[in-house]
């Protein structure tokens, strides 16, 4: 099969579509039509840091401005329309999919085990059982409830006491679900009580195990439009990269893949796979709405950092680890999208205490003129933001717009 190449317009274009950022960011955004978006993303990755907003609540706010808080956490622990597991990181996930995290919480249930033991957190496992009778018995618990007798320290994940570690590796490993959150802290219930039985089947054969491994590669696929072997791997974290580089061979030789060449910000060349026909999707032709959005730092468009720089030619990296002295930007500094191009970064925070949002600086990409006209369409997006933030009203710090 001749291998397609894709210029970087039209690479960034169908990024973009697969991503939910092409169209114009309106719509429903509660019930059906929110749970649909998530299905559409695949999961929507969970943060605490509240600057402006949560990163989950930003990612689904830059897609759809009507969004709220209460309409996620309805749809999470009112209608249990999501659970609640890891990718790469911590995420909420369509519970119709909780079949195919069977494999996660397989191989979790095995490496937790052994790295957790190597940590030296002595006696977890002897508070499995004690842990499962205490919410069998008394319902749903939360850190603060379990272990009430043991030594406590910092509260960091390197400090935890013994029935903390017990809680995480039962959820992990599928015996618990978490099944909501006060503030930020997760509340714990037997999965027996909260997820269909028969999403729940163990793996008994290899077949069901590449059925899974087929499934994560096939929906990775379908929501970034062309990846690699490696990119697939990454996208659920479920699968190694050469379990990802056997699926694709497989789906080469049977016609249901196809080889392309992507073009980079750059000029570079990158192979990838694609799904057949991938020359001719109405992605490619669409151009993106020109509105100004800020995204979150953890929105599924910008999480692989490498592709994001390749695509776009845009080096983000968040500095909330760094020392102030050696930060080039700030704290949580926020990418700012308008059509296909990723036109800048913006430092600002809501001080609700005071109602107001804080833009401390903004940093445009190189080559990007902040005119009259930017400025306006950046006004109207922080009309938008306050209502998700929680203020009333923003302001521009002196000397906010940065060379």
């Amino acid at each position: 099969m001749n291998t397609l190449t894709l210029t970087n317009a039209q690479a960034r274009r169908l990024f973009l579509d697969r991503h939910a950022l092409s169209e114009a960011p309106q719509g429903a955004a509660h019930g059906r039509e929110l749970l649909s978006m998530i299905e559409r993303l695949g999961f929507v990755q969970l943060d605490s840091i509240n600057t402006v907003a949560r990163a989950h609540d930003l990612i689904l706010f830059s897609r759809r401005p009507r969004y709220r808080p209460e309409a996620l956490k309805k749809l999470y622990e009112k209608d249990r329309a999501l659970f609640e597991h890891w990718t790469h990181d911590a995420a909420v996930i369509p519970v119709s999919y909780y079949r195919w995290w069977q494999l996660r919480r397989e191989r979790d249930a095995e490496k937790l085990r052994r790295q957790w033991r190597d940590w030296r957190r002595d006696g977890f496992e002897d508070q499995f059982q004690v842990v499962l009778d205490q919410i069998r018995e008394n319902g749903p618990v939360s850190t603060s409830d379990v272990g009430t007798g043991e030594k406590r320290g910092s509260g960091g994940w390197w400090d935890w006491h013994p029935s903390k570690t017990a809680l995480e590796y039962l959820w992990r490993s599928g015996a618990l679900c978490v099944v909501g959150r006060e503030g930020f802290r997760k509340r714990y219930d037997l999965t027996e009580r909260v997820i269909d039985e028969a999403l729940c089947t163990p793996l008994a054969t290899p077949e069901e195990t590449a059925e899974v491994i087929g499934w994560c590669c096939a929906g990775a696929l379908d929501r970034l439009g062309f990846a690699t072997p490696g990119e697939l791997a990454a996208f659920w974290d479920h699968v190694s990269i050469a379990e990802a580089r056997d699926w694709c061979a497989a789906e080469l030789a049977a016609g249901r893949l196809q080889p392309v060449r992507l073009t980079g910000a750059d000029g570079t060349l990158r192979d990838s796979f694609a799904r057949p026909g991938i020359g001719t999707d109405p992605a490619l032709e669409l151009a993106p709405t020109s509105r100004l959005r800020v995204l979150s730092p953890f929105d599924p468009a910008l999480r692989d950092r490498k592709r994001a720089e390749r695509l776009f030619g845009f080096d983000y990296r968040i500095e909330i680890f760094v020392p102030e002295a050696k930060r080039r930007y700030g704290y949580y500094v926020f990418p700012l999208l308008e059509g296909d191009r990723l036109v800048g970064r913006i430092d600002m925070k809501a001080f609700r205490d005071r109602d107001e949002l804080v833009v401390k600086a903004l940093w445009p990409e190189p080559k990007v003129r902040w005119g009259k006209g930017r400025i306006a369409a950046l006004e109207a997006e922080l009309e938008r933001i306050i209502r998700l933030a929680g203020v009333s009203r923003w302001r521009f710090e002196d000397g906010w717009l940065r060379s």
